[in-house]
């Protein structure tokens, strides 16, 4: 009788470092059953970023629109044709900077939707589509650009060869390519501190840290986590979300796991939003979803 209870106590005590299976809606970070659908009825849901007063705005890709989830709970429409907009990050002007898959252009888009074309091309040559993006402290901004055969799209083929990272210094015209021998670059995010940058390569189902050097550079790639994801956002422990499946997996910077939040739709992407930043909120398929945390974000 007292062993079974003994291991009844281990099993609790260590069942946040246990595998990913065993650990499913099991974390300190947050409650599975507080996992809420507040929006439904969109074709995808993508590219969600959270605003300086924590408001959400995420984009329906196939319908060429970006929404907007407020503080108050209410989802409104922010902009039609989006440029096919996908991964998203606001700047420190409040500008929402968007990843215009359409032309594979990046724009950024002020609050009252007024369009700017930051970047159209890579050395006279289309960019196979630019899919995810993060914005450091200096304006400096890092993006994935995959190439996945879109319906709406006229070519049928790359100019670019190969499936690349870029980095766009802040006022610059053009991009540098910093990261190269990927499959398929997807999710991106860096560190507030602008000491690292986390690439996700879906195609490969790796996840790599770079430490960023100077002139943004990218340095001592690393792999953290033995799986790729389309989105990806950092809570202020460091820890690492990616998306995938039908799952949103934590991992600490060493690439532990630490949690697996189940989501009913495949999740494509996350960000913290709310007036605290305390609150996940993700993107998947038809449907966004919210779910209050044990801890803050950093954006």
């Amino acid at each position: 009788m007292h062993g079974y209870r003994l291991a009844f106590f281990l099993v609790l005590w260590f069942s946040p470092f246990l595998s990913g299976a065993q650990v499913a809606g099991i974390s300190p970070l947050f409650i599975q059953d507080s996992l809420k659908q507040v929006a439904s009825g969109f074709s995808f849901t993508e590219g969600c970023s959270v605003d300086a007063a924590g408001n959400v705005f995420f984009t329906d890709q196939p319908n060429d629109k970006i929404w907007k989830y407020g503080t108050d709970g209410k989802i409104s429409l922010f902009m039609e044709k989006s440029g096919r907009a996908n991964g998203s990050y606001f700047d420190r002007k409040g500008n929402l900077v968007v990843c215009a898959d359409e032309r594979g252009e990046i724009w950024s888009i002020r609050p009252n939707a007024k369009v700017k074309i930051l970047l159209k091309d890579y050395e006279g040559k289309q960019f196979n589509g630019p899919n995810d993006l993060w914005i450091n402290a200096s304006g400096d901004i890092y993006f994935t650009d995959p190439y996945y055969q879109r319906d709406y799209w006229q070519r049928t083929s790359p100019d670019l060869q190969h499936n690349d990272v870029y980095f766009l210094p802040k006022g610059a015209r053009q991009a540098l390519m910093v990261a190269s021998g990927m499959v398929r670059p997807n999710g991106i995010v860096g560190t507030p501190d602008g000491k690292y940058l986390y690439v996700a390569d879906i195609g490969a189902g790796k996840t790599y840290r770079y430490a960023i050097g100077k002139n943004g550079v990218l340095e001592d790639k690393k792999l953290i986590v033995d799986k790729g994801s389309d989105g990806m956002t950092l809570d202020a422990k460091g820890n690492i979300y990616l998306t995938g499946g039908g799952s949103v997996l934590i991992y600490s910077p060493e690439g532990i796991l630490q949690g697996q939040i189940k989501v009913p739709e495949g999740p494509s992407n996350v960000c913290f939003a709310g007036k605290t930043k305390d609150i996940l909120f993700i993107t998947a398929r038809k449907s966004v979803y919210i779910l209050p945390m044990n801890v803050k974000g950093v954006e």
